[in-house]
């Protein structure tokens, strides 16, 4: 989907001289704002702007996003890991 807004050009500087620059910048903002608010997945942000998966990991790092990581997350990787682990001493 292709989105045209309007920024007035003082305001557009902020970001960048050309409309390139500043639609670059503008998507990354909205990149890191959905992320935070939960909006976009770290694979929707990578997708958005282009990035692999440590490309994502970095920018989302530098643009000061926290990682939506809780704590259900970590007992579902670990119980992944448990059962892996298992697997590999049946074996």
């Amino acid at each position: 989907m292709q989105v045209t807004i309007n920024i007035p050009d003082r305001v557009a500087r902020r970001w960048g001289e050309s409309p390139v620059e500043v639609g670059r910048h503008v998507m990354e903002d909205a990149a890191i704002e959905g992320y935070r608010a939960g909006r976009l997945s770290h694979r929707q942000v990578g997708e958005l702007l282009g990035l692999d998966y440590w490309q994502t990991e970095a920018f989302l790092k530098e643009g000061g996003a926290p990682v939506n990581y809780s704590a259900a997350n970590l007992e579902a990787d670990n119980a992944t890991l448990d059962r892996i682990l298992a697997q590999h001493a049946a074996r």
